[in-house]
C-alpha cells in the first residue's frame, strides 16, 4: 500500500514516517507541508492512503480531501490536536481519526482498518457500501453449535484467544482474538472503546467523563463499561452521528 503524509509540522511527518517504517507492507511515497502542495503531489503520486493533518496554514486537510473527486480520493486517516474535528472526520468520510500525540495502539488499529478497506477496493467494491461485515457467528456451547446474530450483541470483551459475545445475560465464547474480530464488524454499529472492549453503539445510554480523560459508559441494560481516553474522541464522534445519549 502506497502511503503519503501531509502535515505542516516536519516533526509530525517524521513521526508518522518512523511508525510506517516498521510495517513492511507499506511503501512511503512522499509528503507535503501544506494543502496546496498536497493537492499537486497527490495528483502526481496517486497514493493509496494519506495521513492528513486537519489544520494547516491556508487550505485545511479536510478542504483538500473534499476537493478531490471521491473516485480518485485516497483512503484518509485524519490527524489533529483538537478533538472537535472528530465528527467531521466521520462525515467526510475518513477511515479513522487520530488525536495528537498519536497513540501507538490507535495507530496500528487505523492501519488495520486501512488494510481492510484496501482489500475491498482491490476487489472493486465500494468501501462505504461494503457488505463484507459479519452478520452472524457460530459458537460451540457444549455439544451444540449456536448461531449468534451480530444485531443481538450488546458488547464484546477480550478473553485471551477468545472474544466474549455478550447477548443479554448470556456470554458466548467465540474462538477469535478481539483485534481480529474488530476488523470484521461494521464500524457504523460497533466501536472499540478499550483495548479489551467493543460495544454496539446503539446500546449506549449514558457517557460520563472521568478525571483522567477516560469515560464511563452505561448500556441500556445498566452494564457499566470503561472507555479508554485513546478511544474517547472516536466514541464521541460516533455518538454525535445520531445516537441520543446524555453526556456528563
Amino acid at each position: 500500500m502506497r502511503v503519503m503524509v501531509v502535515d505542516d509540522e516536519p516533526l509530525a511527518r517524521d513521526g508518522v514516517r518512523a511508525r510506517l517504517n516498521t510495517h513492511q507492507d507499506l511503501s512511503w511515497v512522499g509528503e507535503a507541508g501544506d494543502g496546496e502542495t498536497a493537492m499537486q503531489v497527490m495528483e502526481k503520486l496517486r497514493p493509496d492512503l494519506v495521513f492528513m493533518d486537519v489544520q494547516m496554514p491556508g487550505m485545511s486537510g479536510i478542504d483538500v480531501l473534499r476537493c478531490i473527486d471521491p473516485e480518485r480520493r485516497p483512503l484518509a486517516i485524519l490527524l489533529t490536536a483538537y478533538d472537535h474535528f472528530a465528527v467531521t472526520a466521520f462525515e467526510l468520510p475518513a477511515l479513522d481519526y487520530l488525536l495528537k500525540p498519536i497513540d501507538d495502539q490507535r495507530f496500528r488499529e487505523a492501519l488495520d482498518r486501512a488494510r481492510t478497506a484496501m482489500r475491498h477496493h482491490l476487489s472493486d467494491e465500494s468501501v462505504e457500501r461494503s457488505q463484507e461485515w459479519a452478520e452472524r457467528f457460530t459458537v460451540r456451547v457444549g455439544q451444540r453449535i449456536v448461531v449468534v446474530e451480530a444485531s443481538d450483541i450488546d458488547w464484546i470483551e477480550a478473553n485471551d484467544d477468545y472474544a466474549g459475545l455478550h447477548v443479554g445475560s448470556r456470554v458466548y465464547l467465540l474462538r477469535e482474538p478481539l483485534h481480529q474480530l474488530s476488523l470484521r464488524l461494521d464500524p457504523r454499529r460497533f466501536l472499540r472503546v478499550h483495548r479489551s472492549t467493543i460495544v454496539r453503539i446503539d446500546r449506549i445510554a449514558e457517557l460520563e467523563a472521568l478525571s483522567n480523560r477516560d469515560c464511563l459508559l452505561r448500556l441500556k441494560d445498566g452494564t457499566p463499561l470503561r472507555a479508554s481516553r485513546t478511544y474517547v474522541d472516536q466514541l464521541r464522534a460516533a455518538l454525535a452521528g445520531g445516537l441520543d445519549v446524555r453526556s456528563s
